[in-house]
């Protein structure tokens, strides 16, 4: 394809070298279903670099630093944030597609923007908002409305049809249309079971020895072992096929050690006793905007005014990009006497 000074584009040399090098499997840039809105194309990036962009700049990837993954208020500066499981979930991605010929472009769109929507305090405020919201709430749904609609002042970021799907789609009960998709779902489940162990036994909550001897020996004897594994099962398990998955035997070990954590860690008094807190104060959040729509911020009641949105959708809007921080702080405002502050 020639540009209109009878030579490529950049952007059409990479999108070329992506067809003549890419597995048969991949996504190309160039056979993007597309946007919602057409724009004119980047004469450097193709779609899913520009995307990758677009979300790397936002707004919402920012708040992601200040933003629970596990364990909430944890003392020390090591413990993973949404932010940092973000950057891991990334780069086991594209570890996995440099290895498989995918395009990685597309798997660090998608697992960039894979959890925008998340809640302050983590699954904690994720659970409060799905039980005190009538529409129901979940963090995958709400990240695709954040680059659909909310992002850059109501305009949302425009993104293609192929990550919003992946960011869509990455929970363990939904299925990409991609492969890269995939590889980003398995890539979210390997990040979290990885640092949040690590992050578990360096919050004395567990020690390496309570993990069952049989996944040990099967999946490495320590965090970054497991990590290992688990990467090189994926890529020789799908090199040359049309499906990303794990081997039957390391795909059980797997599955049994993501039972472990959730019996010891997940629901763990020691390591989520305080969860219950972070829940009351997200609902009381809830409650108090819902009564009180015009504090909210002008984007945000111009849904309401000029597009008919539900006032517990946009008020889940603002209390679900809230960080944890920005909540905390919130919630002191309008609930503690100003005594009690000093």
């Amino acid at each position: 394809m020639l540009g209109a000074n009878n030579f490529m584009t950049i952007r059409e040399q990479v999108e070329m070298r992506e067809k003549e090098y890419l597995s048969p499997y991949a996504s190309l840039s160039m056979n993007s279903i597309g946007r919602d809105i057409e724009e004119e194309q980047c004469d450097i990036r193709p779609v899913y670099q520009r995307d990758r962009d677009r979300i790397l700049h936002s707004k919402s990837f920012r708040r992601l630093k200040d933003k629970t993954q596990v364990f909430l208020t944890p003392e020390g500066d090591h413990y993973r944030t949404r932010l940092t499981h973000t950057l891991e979930v990334s780069q086991n991605a594209r570890t996995i597609a440099k290895a498989l010929c995918m395009n990685e472009d597309l798997v660090e769109a998608i697992a960039l923007g894979h959890d925008l929507g998340h809640t302050p305090f983590g699954h904690a405020g994720e659970r409060a908002l799905d039980r005190i919201c009538p529409l129901g709430f979940s963090h995958n749904e709400q990240s695709v409305r954040l680059v659909e609609i909310l992002e850059k002042g109501g305009r949302g970021l425009n993104l293609t049809y192929e990550v919003r799907d992946g960011i869509r789609n990455h929970k363990t009960a939904t299925k990409p249309c991609t492969l890269e998709g995939e590889i980003v779902r398995l890539s979210d489940k390997i990040a979290y079971i990885h640092h949040d162990m690590d992050d578990a036994i360096r919050g004395k909550i567990l020690e390496e020895k309570d993990i069952p001897k049989e996944l040990r020996n099967t999946l490495g004897k320590t965090t970054t072992e497991r990590l290992d594994r688990l990467i090189h099962d994926i890529i020789t398990s799908s090199e040359e096929q049309n499906d990303i998955k794990m081997s039957v035997e390391i795909g059980q070990a797997f599955t049994d050690l993501r039972q472990f954590m959730f019996q010891n860690v997940y629901q763990n008094p020691k390591a989520k006793g305080e969860e219950s807190k972070a829940e009351r104060l997200v609902e009381s959040l809830y409650e108090y905007y819902l009564c009180h729509l015009e504090l909210l911020p002008k984007e945000l009641t111009r849904l309401i005014e000029e597009q008919d949105e539900r006032h517990e959708r946009v008020v889940c809007d603002y209390v679900s990009a809230m960080s944890d921080r920005f909540a905390i702080g919130k919630f002191s405002e309008i609930y503690l006497p100003d005594s009690w502050k000093e």
